[in-house]
C-alpha cells in the first residue's frame, strides 16, 4: 500500500501541483501566510509599475524583470505546498485500490453464497467465513465459534474464542479465523468504516497548525512588520540625503529582507510530516499530534507485535522420562503437521532438528488422520494404526489423559510451573494415557529491538511495557529487552492512570492502543496510536491510526514527529543566514552611489547596482523550489543532544545559509551580465 518515495517528481504529480499552485494564488487563501502575502503584494505592486512604464514609453526591462521573478517566488512557494497536499491523494487512492481487492462470502436467502468485494457490504449483510479466512469487515457472530488470531488488533500472540451470542460474539475487520466456521452480521456498511474516514481527511489534507508552527508564523509575520518598518525609513532616509531609491527596488529590498525561503517552504513542512506517516501507512488524524511526537519521553508499549514478533516459537522439548526426548520430539512433530498456526509449524522445525531430519516436508504416516485444533478441545493432534498422539494445553492434556486412566507427571508439572515463571507458555505432549513430555513456546524478541529501546533512551525516551500478561511472565520479557519500566497485568483504569501519572509529573506520553478498554487511556495521551484492525472506539480515541496494524511502528512515529521539528529549526536557520547574505547584495547596490565609501560592502564584486538587486531577487526565488526536496523529504534524524543538534545546524545550514548565497548571486550577476540583462 506504499507509493513509491523516491520518484518525488512524477510528471502526473508535477501537473497537477503546477495547476494547484496557480490556484493557491487567491489572496484570500495567501492571508494566512504573510511573507508570501507580502511578496504577492509587492508583485502587483512591480507588474502595476511596469505597465505604467511601457504605457509612458520609459525604460521598463528592471521592473519588468523584478515583477517576473516575485511571482515566481509565490508560485515556488505555492507549488510546493501544493506537491505535498498531492502526494498525500496519491497514496490515499493507492490506499483505495489496495481495499477493494478484499473479497467476502455473502449469505443468500436460500443458504448459498456468492463472492463479492469486501468495499459492497453492507449493514445488515451476513457473510460465511471458515477457517484460514479473512474477516472482511467489523461485525457480529450469529452463529458458530471459532478460535480468532487477533493478534493484529490486540498485539497479544494467543488466540482467543468469539462465538455467538454474550459479549464475545464482536470481530473486528482484518483479523483471521484459525479454526472453526461462523456467519457474522456486518456492522459497518460503505464508506462507513473508519478507513473511509481517514482517506477523505488524507484527501482534504486539512490540519490544524501545530504550537511550533503557529509560534513560528507570529515570528515571521512580526518579522515582515519589522522590514516593512525598516524599509520605509530607508527610504524616508535617503530621500532626505537626496539619494531617490525606486519603489521597485525597495520591493525588491523588502522581499530579500523578508524570511522567504522558510515562509514559502513551512506549509510544505507540515503537510509532508504527515505525509511522511502515511508512507508509512499511518494516517495523522492532527497535525500537533505529529509534532508532538517528536517531544515525547514516554513510550507506553504492547508486549506482542511491538517488543516481541507476535508469534509464540518452540524453543524446548522437555521429556517426562530421561532419554525420551526423540520420542516427544517426534510425536510433537507428528501432531503439529496439519497446525498451520505460526506455533505449530515452530514445533515442526524444532522437531526436525531434534530428530536430525533435513527434509523440507515431512509426510504423515498412511492411513492417519488428524484432529484440527479447536476452541472446545483446546488441542490438536493425529490418529493411525491404534495410536491417538495428542498436543495442547496443559489442563485440556490432564483431562484427555484422566481421561484414559493416565496421570501428570510430577516433573512435567514442574516443567510447567517453571515455563510459566520464565514468561513462555507450556504445551503438552501426549499418547493415550501416557504424558510424553512439555514444550516450551517462548515469546521471541524482535530483531535490534534492544538496540531501539536503547536509541529512544539515548534521546531521553523512557520506555514503559505495558501488557495483561501477569507480573512475573512482563518482569522476564522486560529484562531480557531491556525495558526502563513494565506494568503487569494491565486494566483499563491501571493504563489511564498510568498516563497520567506521567503527564502530572510533566511527561509528554505516547501510547498505542486497539482495544475498546484502551480507549479512556487513548483519549488521554499526548499521542495515540490505534490499529485500523482495533475497535472503534479505540481508533475515535486516537490521533493517529496504523493502516497495518503494527504496534512496532510507534518508534517510527517518534523519530519522524522528531524529523519534522528538526527540519523546520534546520530550514529556519538557513533562511536567517540567506537573508544576511542577500544584505551585502543589496544594501552597498543602494547607496554606494551616494556614499561611495560603502563599496566596501560589496564583497562579492557584483558588476552595478541594478544586477545586485535582480541577482538577489533571482537567487530569492530559485532557491525556495531547490529546497522543496529537503522540506518534503526532511533533515535526516540522528539520535543527538539538543546542543549537539544547535552545534550541526549552524554548522551546515548556519554557514551553509552565509555561503550559498554569495556564490549563487555572483553566479547569477555573471550571466545577467553576459547576457545584458541589467
Amino acid at each position: 500500500m506504499k507509493t513509491d518515495k523516491s520518484n518525488l517528481w512524477q510528471s502526473d504529480l508535477m501537473q497537477q501541483a503546477a495547476i494547484g499552485s496557480v490556484g493557491k494564488l487567491d489572496p484570500r487563501k495567501l492571508w494566512r501566510n504573510p511573507v508570501m502575502l507580502a511578496v504577492e503584494i509587492g508583485a502587483i505592486l512591480t507588474t502595476l509599475i511596469t505597465a505604467t512604464d511601457i504605457f509612458h514609453g520609459k525604460a521598463y526591462s528592471f521592473d519588468a524583470q523584478i515583477g517576473i521573478w516575485l511571482w515566481f517566488t509565490i508560485l515556488f512557494a505555492c507549488f510546493a505546498e501544493a506537491l505535498a497536499e498531492g502526494r498525500g491523494r496519491a497514496q490515499a487512492e493507492t490506499l483505495r485500490h489496495a481495499r477493494s481487492e478484499a473479497a467476502a462470502n455473502r449469505l443468500l436467502p436460500d443458504g448459498r453464497t456468492e463472492e463479492v468485494p469486501a468495499l459492497s457490504l453492507c449493514k445488515g449483510d451476513r457473510v460465511l467465513v471458515a477457517d484460514g479466512e479473512t474477516i472482511p469487515s467489523d461485525g457480529e457472530i450469529v452463529e458458530g465459534v471459532a478460535l480468532v488470531d487477533e493478534s493484529a488488533i490486540t498485539g497479544e500472540s494467543a488466540p482467543v474464542v468469539r462465538e455467538a451470542g454474550g459479549s464475545l460474539c464482536g470481530v473486528t475487520g482484518g483479523t483471521r479465523i484459525l479454526s472453526g466456521k461462523v456467519t457474522i452480521l456486518i456492522t459497518a456498511g460503505p464508506g462507513e468504516t473508519f478507513l473511509d474516514q481517514m482517506i477523505g481527511m488524507v484527501e482534504n489534507a486539512k490540519r490544524q497548525k501545530t504550537p511550533n508552527e503557529q509560534a513560528l508564523e507570529i515570528l515571521l509575520m512580526g518579522l515582515t512588520a519589522l522590514f516593512i518598518v525598516v524599509v520605509v525609513s530607508l527610504d524616508a532616509f535617503a530621500g532626505y540625503m537626496g539619494l531617490g531609491i525606486s519603489i521597485t527596488v525597495l520591493v525588491a529590498l523588502l522581499v530579500c529582507l523578508m524570511p522567504t525561503t522558510i515562509g514559502g517552504l513551512l506549509p510544505a513542512i507540515g503537510i509532508a510530516g504527515m505525509d511522511r506517516l502515511l508512507s508509512h501507512n499511518v494516517i495523522a488524524l492532527s497535525g500537533r499530534a505529529v509534532e508532538a511526537s517528536g517531544d515525547v519521553d514516554v513510550v507506553l508499549m504492547d508486549k506482542t507485535g511491538t517488543i516481541t514478533l507476535g508469534n509464540r516459537m518452540a524453543t524446548e522439548f522437555i521429556p517426562a522420562e530421561d532419554g525420551k526426548i526423540k520420542e516427544l520430539a517426534d510425536a510433537a512433530m507428528l501432531s503439529s503437521l496439519a497446525d498451520e498456526t505460526p506455533e505449530g509449524r515452530s514445533i515442526v522445525d524444532l522437531a526436525k532438528g531434534e530428530l536430525g531430519v533435513r527434509g523440507r516436508d515431512i509426510r504423515a504416516p498412511d492411513g492417519s488422520s488428524f484432529i484440527p485444533f479447536s476452541a472446545e478441545t483446546r488441542m490438536s493432534g493425529i490418529d493411525w494404526s491404534g495410536r491417538e498422539i495428542r498436543k495442547g494445553a496443559h489442563d485440556a492434556i490432564l483431562e484427555y489423559v484422566k481421561n484414559r486412566g493416565g496421570s501428570m507427571p510430577e516433573g512435567i508439572r514442574a516443567a510447567v510451573d517453571s515455563i510459566a515463571r520464565d514468561g513462555g507458555t507450556p504445551l503438552v505432549v501426549a499418547e493415550g494415557s501416557r504424558v510424553l513430555g512439555a514444550v516450551r513456546l517462548k515469546d521471541v524478541l524482535k530483531e535490534n529491538i534492544k538496540e531501539r529501546l536503547s536509541h529512544l533512551r539515548m534521546v531521553g525516551i523512557r520506555s514503559v511495557m505495558i501488557t495483561g500478561d501477569n507480573p512475573t511472565t512482563a518482569a522476564a520479557i522486560a529484562a531480557e529487552a531491556g525495558i526502563d519500566d513494565f506494568i503487569g497485568q494491565a486494566r483499563p483504569e491501571a493504563k489511564l492512570e498510568a498516563i497520567r501519572k506521567y503527564q502530572r509529573e510533566g511527561h509528554l506520553v505516547a501510547m498505542i492502543g486497539d482495544g475498546t478498554n484502551d480507549a479512556p487511556a487513548l483519549a488521554q495521551a499526548d499521542v495515540a496510536v490505534a490499529m485500523n484492525a482495533g475497535t472503534q472506539a479505540a481508533r475515535e480515541a486516537a490521533n493517529m491510526v496504523d493502516l497495518d496494524s503494527n504496534p512496532a511502528k510507534l518508534l517510527d512515529i517518534v523519530e519522524i514527529g522528531k524529523q519534522i521539528l528538526i527540519t523546520r529549526g534546520a530550514l529556519t536557520t538557513f533562511s536567517v543566514a540567506n537573508d544576511v547574505s542577500k544584505y551585502f547584495a543589496i544594501i552597498p547596490a543602494i547607496f554606494a552611489a551616494g556614499y561611495p565609501v560603502l563599496g566596501i560592502l560589496n564583497v562579492m564584486q557584483l558588476a552595478t547596482p541594478t544586477s545586485a538587486v535582480l541577482s538577489a531577487i533571482i537567487f530569492n526565488a530559485v532557491i525556495i523550489p531547490l529546497l522543496i526536496p529537503l522540506a518534503l523529504k526532511g533533515v535526516r534524524y540522528q539520535p543527538t543532544t539538543s546542543a549537539q543538534l544547535l552545534r550541526r545546524n549552524l554548522l551546515i545550514y548556519g554557514l551553509g545559509g552565509l555561503i550559498v548565497p554569495f556564490i549563487g548571486i555572483k553566479l547569477i550577476d555573471m550571466m545577467i551580465v553576459i547576457l545584458h540583462l541589467e
